[in-house]
């Protein structure tokens, strides 16, 4: 398992660092859990700033994940995912080469997630929407500027309370989520620790690498150089996936794939 590299987590709002990680999710269930992942994220910084703007933020991701949680099947996706994770862990229990202790940590984390999800007191979500005061943001979010003081009078009220008041609001209404939260994340850290990392060139700024159909690869992630001068743009399916490296332009023009050949580090992830 990875422990030097810096997490997606730490990625997602970067100050410093030595590379830049690209992802791409090759499936529906995966990039659901990415957006979660991200959203979650969010929420965790937000709450940290104590002005307004940090907590009307922090509202609209949480409406942003129960609106998620409404859409698919969240739920039964991780039991199913979480299951299947702790089958393959429990296989290795008779492989000399894998550290028994942390084999035994991971296993010990899954249970009680699974445990929690499995019952049918597990309603995620279901917190928020009983609010009418996220109701109220909920159908205003839409609007542009529909979030204003004179639009919302409660929900202003509500942002100019104290720091430690709000937090505390915020923190009750995800009590339903943290399970969900909790299985995402440990969902993810898993795949992506299955990576083997492969140095590879993208000749002209292109790679593409074929998929086994019978492989478990849920998930490419791309890791650049921050002195790179490009970004990834990654897209696939479970048969092939293609990596193309673009040199950024000026606003106004369109920005080209380069010409150059790009070195990075490519991570197939899957349990």
């Amino acid at each position: 398992m990875q422990s030097a590299r810096p997490s997606p987590q730490q990625q997602l709002f970067p100050e410093t660092g030595a590379c830049v990680i690209y992802e791409q999710p090759l499936n529906e269930r995966i990039r659901c859990f990415l957006r979660l992942e991200y959203l979650f994220q969010s929420v965790a910084e937000c709450m940290q700033g104590k002005t307004a703007l940090n907590a009307r933020q922090a509202v609209a991701s949480l409406i942003d994940i129960t609106d998620q949680l409404t859409r698919a099947d969240i739920k039964g996706d991780l039991i199913k995912e979480l299951e299947r994770h702790a089958a393959t862990l429990s296989a290795l229990r008779s492989n000399p080469a894998v550290n028994q202790t942390t084999l035994d940590n991971t296993l010990s984390r899954l249970d009680p997630i699974l445990s929690a999800l499995r019952s049918p007191a597990c309603q995620p979500g279901q917190r928020m929407r009983q609010m009418e005061l996220v109701t109220q943001v909920r159908q205003r979010l839409a609007i542009p500027g529909g979030l204003c003081s004179f639009d919302l009078p409660a929900f202003h009220f509500w942002l100019s309370r104290e720091h430690a008041v709000r937090v505390a609001q915020l923190n009750d209404w995800m009590d339903d989520l943290r399970v969900i939260e909790e299985g995402v994340e440990i969902t993810l850290k898993l795949i992506r620790e299955s990576a083997v990392p492969q140095k590879v060139a993208a000749s002209g700024g292109f790679y593409q690498q074929n998929l086994d159909p019978t492989s478990s690869c849920q998930l490419v992630r791309v890791v650049l150089n921050v002195e790179e001068e490009v970004f990834a743009e990654i897209s696939g399916g479970k048969h092939r996936f293609t990596v193309r490296f673009i040199r950024p332009a000026d606003p106004g023009s369109r920005p080209q794939q380069t010409s150059e050949t790009v070195h990075f580090e490519l991570q197939c992830c899957g349990l």
